[in-house]
């Protein structure tokens, strides 16, 4: 006797298949955009076009050039075109982004340049993980190295009592750490995690004060506000409380998990499951075929 199973329209599996890419698109949307959010834009009012020379090819190759270094580096300068149409700049990505996270952030970058800075003859860009900075050599100008550029102060406000000592010793030890470390450092004090970071050539000393007036910077400016950002030229502080305790995904330092981390593992899990699930549908209708020829 024949089983009641019948060969399985091809219908289901595809809008499996179709679910499965989106899925896949959209969750790493979702994680490039973490570490791609636009912070602030810094350009000159002056453009290349007020000018009688043609920067457009040096800025071309100035991008393409940070492009192939994000790859390998997360910190880098360099100077493209000839003495008269000559761009320096730099490129640095967070401390804590994967080599793979940092040139996803850094590509991002020249299309936003052209967007928000557009023949800008000076720009400075800051996303969430990296940020770029150039400028035509004929109009470089000197800069301080401890210049407020960006602030950000959270709207909720501290309302228990020990909230500033708990930040203030959070602050200190990122200032430690900083000089101590490589210019980049994230420390967990009780229910307060700060970050920070200095350009990647500074020296420790000079980046040990450049966080210090940050922290300064952030303690009255910010004052009992939970959360904060604070970007000077050469550095930059970021802090957070958290009342109800550090969420494990920010509770671990340089090689710790991160929402990027979470969603791969999100679309990894997802893609096997769907995978399984496929896998069983092309059973069923091998079974069905099998026993209607019985």
């Amino acid at each position: 006797m024949g089983s009641t199973l019948k060969p399985m329209s091809l219908l289901p599996q595809t809008l499996i298949l179709v679910a499965f890419f989106k899925i896949i698109i959209l969750l790493n949307a979702e994680a490039i955009s973490d570490y791609s959010a636009l912070i602030y834009k810094n350009c000159t009012s002056q453009t290349f076009a007020d000018t009688t020379k043609s920067y457009s090819e040096s800025l071309s190759s100035f991008f393409q050039e940070l492009i192939t270094k994000s790859s390998q580096e997360k910190f880098y300068k360099t100077t493209t075109g000839d003495d008269n149409t000559g761009i320096s700049g730099l490129f640095q990505c967070r401390g804590d982004l994967s080599n793979n996270e940092c040139y996803k952030c850094i590509t991002s970058l020249p299309e936003m340049s052209n967007t928000l800075c557009n023949e800008a003859v000076s720009a400075r860009i800051q996303l969430h993980g990296c940020y770029v900075h150039y400028e035509a050599d004929v109009f470089m100008e000197e800069s301080s190295q401890y210049e407020l550029l960006h602030k950000i102060c959270g709207e909720k406000k501290a309302v228990a009592l020990g909230f500033e000592q708990v930040r203030d010793a959070a602050f200190a030890a990122v200032e430690s750490g900083v000089r101590d470390g490589d210019g980049y450092c994230k420390e967990n004090y009780e229910l307060m995690q700060v970050i920070a970071q200095c350009e990647g050539d500074l020296g420790r000393c000079d980046c040990g004060k450049c966080v210090s007036i940050g922290t300064q910077i952030a303690q009255e400016e910010c004052g009992s506000s939970l959360s904060g950002q604070i970007y000077l030229d050469y550095c930059f502080v970021s802090y957070a409380y958290y009342p109800d305790g550090i969420p494990d995904n920010l509770n671990q330092g340089r090689g710790g998990r991160n929402k990027t981390g979470e969603l791969l593992a999100i679309v990894l899990g997802g893609a096997a499951a769907l995978f399984i699930g496929y896998i069983f549908l092309l059973s069923l209708k091998k079974l069905g075929k099998k026993d209607d020829g019985m």
